[in-house]
């Protein structure tokens, strides 16, 4: 099995968060740029590592932390303006400013999941277990996406060494 390759920050242009898109045009995007919106749970591992509360941690956000309500100034701010945030792996906004498309394949009532919070979300939606259920067809200032790639596995037989 692979392991996974994850954008350092949501998808950006000119470091703001990529917005507006719902799920299947979402999907479209990072179709075009060799990737594919992660599931719920990739997402899930991806922020806590399957230990912590928050991206960042277990103790509750602070300004500087995330851009969520009441720490931020009620819009999305650039992509990598909360260094107290970042996971222990380096990745940039995964609580608060934007939240991010996952999607949910076991699900058969056609509703996508979005996690992270956003810039108008309180603490507790920047928990690594929340998840908030939406129509996949909804867009907003508010939601955005972070790429994921599946990389090979690497073997001995493929010139690298162990």
């Amino acid at each position: 099995m692979g392991t996974l390759w994850w954008a350092a920050t949501p998808l950006a242009v000119a470091g703001m968060p990529v917005t507006g898109l719902a799920l299947p045009h979402a999907a479209q995007l990072a179709h075009q740029l060799g990737a594919r919106i992660p599931t719920s749970a990739e997402w899930e591992w991806m922020a806590s590592g399957a230990v912590r509360r928050f991206p960042w941690g277990d103790h509750a956000p602070k300004r500087g932390h995330a851009n969520l309500r009441g720490l931020g100034p009620g819009l999305p701010t650039p992509v990598r303006a909360h260094a107290a945030g970042r996971t222990p792996d380096g990745l940039w906004d995964v609580g608060g400013n934007v939240w991010e498309w996952t999607t949910a394949p076991w699900r058969r009532d056609r509703v996508a999941l979005l996690r992270g919070g956003s810039y108008n979300s309180l603490a507790q939606y920047a928990e690594c277990a929340h998840a908030n259920d939406v129509p996949p067809g909804i867009s907003s200032p508010g939601i955005g996406l972070r790429p994921v790639r599946d990389t090979a596995p690497t073997s001995p037989s493929s010139g690298d060494t162990p």
